[in-house]
């Protein structure tokens, strides 16, 4: 247990896309929550000297690191978020937790098995400590997402059937845009599977109370090679889609799907529960909304919840009824779960056993998707 309003420091590891998101949360999460911790936002480390003190003074950090290990080494530092690509995440988050600092660290959580199984060992390792380790799947902390487990557990829809899953984008639907880092299996791991398809599996098994128990898979690369940094063609070694079918162990079926040359979709994460009393519906680019069905009359529908009421998950924080939240919330949730858990000694969720679980779910898919989408066992 820690004392309320005690000061926490703070190291967050990268400054792109994801650092500008996690930076947001810190820097709000104490104005609308009552949280028990105080985040001290000490430092933000990156390879470029320039660009990391650049960063910094935009997002609100006090000092900048070049070396991840020196972060972690630092007395003042107290919660190493991990914001890099996945080839790094075990490195900074075992080093750190090691180090008895929490960790708070990027899906996926590694780019194979046998990293998520390490990086697990040592959250086991530290938790002995009290030392508290949880992955980022920030669509777990969207509302209508919350409201939508807590509607299956209450038993609202009856047993679960179907899982429909699907993610997505279009942002590499040019064959010309050029490559990133997320195109590359060394850095990435793999391509939509990891980068989107990791979202919708963590979302329906916290959705349903359920487990992925077996894949039947396939995945594409439309694209085989793109321009890079040097002006000449690169090699695409990732998926740009993946798509399988499931079952659950609660007796569901499922389907999934993840890519990122849906034209017109910029981030159409959706998922649709169907059970025996009803089915509930949700579409990330309608966030703020969740549709129920529980009503089997004649003239029955699904129904349009707005999910802003003080009574819904995380809204005691916000704004009054039917005055939206964003994309930035659903880090704010994360950082509050994880200061909350840290303040008063419980487990946050979900934990890296969790994002292991996922691991093992995108490491299937791709074994069925190498061997003629042969059904492949978690």
């Amino acid at each position: 247990m820690t004392r309320s309003g005690e000061r926490i420091g703070v190291g967050l590891v990268g400054h792109a896309f994801m650092g500008a998101v996690h930076s947001q949360a810190w820097r709000t999460v104490g104005h609308f929550f009552d949280v028990p911790l105080v985040p001290d936002l000490a430092v933000l480390c990156g390879r470029d000297a320039v660009r990391t003190r650049a960063s910094a003074d935009k997002y609100g950090w006090r000092e900048v690191e070049t070396d991840w290990r020196a972060l972690v080494a630092r007395e003042d530092i107290g919660i190493v978020d991990v914001c890099t690509p996945g080839d790094s995440h075990a490195d900074i988050a075992i080093a750190a937790l090691d180090a008895g600092k929490h960790v708070l660290c990027e899906k996926p959580l590694a780019n194979s098995v046998e990293e998520a199984e390490r990086m697990v060992a040592a959250a086991e390792r530290a938790a002995a400590r009290g030392v508290k380790a949880m992955v980022a799947f920030n669509y777990r902390r969207v509302p209508a997402l919350s409201l939508a487990r807590k509607l299956v557990a209450d038993g609202e829809i009856g047993e679960v059937r179907h899982v429909r899953a699907v993610y997505l984008q279009d942002w590499l639907s040019d064959a010309e845009s050029p490559m990133t880092w997320r195109l590359r299996k060394e850095t990435a791991g793999s391509g939509a599977l990891g980068d989107l398809g990791a979202h919708i599996v963590d979302a329906a098994q916290f959705v349903t109370g359920g487990l992925v128990t077996g894949v039947s898979a396939l995945t594409e690369t439309f694209v085989k090679e793109r321009p890079d940094e040097r002006g000449g063609r690169d090699e695409v070694t990732v998926d740009d889609a993946a798509l399988f079918l499931a079952r659950f162990d609660n007796g569901a079926v499922g389907t999934f799907e993840a890519t990122r040359y849906a034209l017109g979709r910029k981030n159409a994460m959706r998922i649709e529960v169907n059970g025996s009393k009803g089915s509930l519906a949700f579409d990330f680019e309608s966030m703020n909304e969740l549709s129920v069905f529980t009503d089997a009359g004649p003239d029955s529908g699904f129904r349009r919840v707005l999910v802003t009421e003080p009574g819904h998950p995380y809204l005691e924080g916000w704004w009054p009824p039917g005055h939206l939240l964003g994309y930035e919330h659903t880090f704010t949730h994360e950082v509050a779960d994880l200061l909350s858990a840290i303040g008063t000694g419980v487990d946050p969720h979900p934990g890296f056993a969790d994002g292991l679980r996922v691991q093992r779910v995108l490491d299937a898919v791709q074994t069925s998707a190498g061997s003629g989408s042969a059904w492949t066992a978690i």
